[in-house]
């Protein structure tokens, strides 16, 4: 085991960073890479550690870059010999079996409004080792009693909120708010700020209100199709605990999405909760 790759694996996760690890899992004959041989491959394509160089290395960069596109690796062998049919060109003469392995970014949420729903979601997260901070304009509603493991907990008015936490360390923003125009608020700065997923809780009529508001602002509804509403997978969630089991529920199904694929090979989108599901009737 590589020490180097050890402690940048474990980096990596606490910076909520995905990557991909490529291994030699099996080797006959003359290889570059031995059994055990390993590279670490970061989103933006630098490596640490080798399993062989040459031609076997670059195409398994390549299988890297579509295991970051496809969040999924797979196995795959090669000859080392370029006499042979499909062989990659190489001299050496043997094979190789490289398992390709797409570690996804850990989750880390931020929790805008700090009510039942969100004390509810935070419960779960630890046991799952998913990183949250909670924000909210009540001193009362973050304290550590109510969300004792999280990262930070923020007092913030939610048109400041962008200046008192960095957007790009989240993995998801949820909008669990307890009023709707502090809701807008949030959702207004997150658009142009926030670059990975948006859930806002919201019935059907908060969330036409809220969008047509932000259209007014002269936001474009291509940038609004990304803002997920209702939140959490359709299970019928009703009370604050299912919602949070619902929500959970999807973060998982999208770490894992090659569990999710359909007998054909074909990944299968989750359900997401319908207009007048319990989920989206929350406030």
């Amino acid at each position: 085991m590589d020490r180097r790759q050890t402690r940048e694996a474990l980096r990596l996760l606490e910076a909520h960073q995905p990557f991909v690890r490529a291994s030699v899992v099996e080797a006959s004959g003359s290889v570059p890479g031995k059994l055990g041989a390993s590279m670490l491959v970061r989103a933006d394509g630098t490596t640490l550690g080798t399993i062989g160089g040459a031609a076997l290395e670059e195409r398994v960069k390549s299988l890297a870059t579509e295991a970051f596109a496809r969040r999924a690796g797979g196995l795959h062998r090669f000859e080392l010999a370029a006499w042979k049919t499909g062989g990659l060109p190489s001299l050496c003469g043997g094979s190789v079996a490289i398992a390709v392995e797409f570690v996804p970014a850990r989750p880390n949420l931020l929790l805008w409004g700090g009510g039942h729903v969100s004390r509810a979601l935070a419960s779960l997260l630890p046991s799952l080792e998913y990183d949250y901070s909670v924000a909210d304009d009540r001193p009362d509603w973050v304290g550590a009693d109510r969300f004792p493991d999280a990262e930070r907990r923020v007092v913030v008015a939610p048109e400041k909120l962008w200046e008192a936490v960095d957007p790009a360390s989240f993995t998801h923003l949820y909008l669990l708010g307890y009023d709707a125009a502090k809701d807008l608020e949030v959702l207004a700065g997150a658009i142009d700020r926030f670059p990975n997923a948006i859930g806002l809780m919201a019935s059907a009529s908060k969330r036409e209100h809220m969008f047509a508001a932000l259209r007014a602002r002269g936001v474009r509804r291509e940038a609004l199709a990304r803002v997920r509403s209702p939140v959490g997978l359709s299970i019928g969630a009703e009370s604050p605990e299912e919602i949070a089991v619902s929500i959970v529920a999807g973060i998982v199904a999208e770490v894992h999405p090659a569990a999710r694929r359909a007998p054909s090979g074909r990944a299968r989108e989750p359900r997401r909760s319908q207009e007048g599901d319990a989920v989206a009737r929350r406030p």
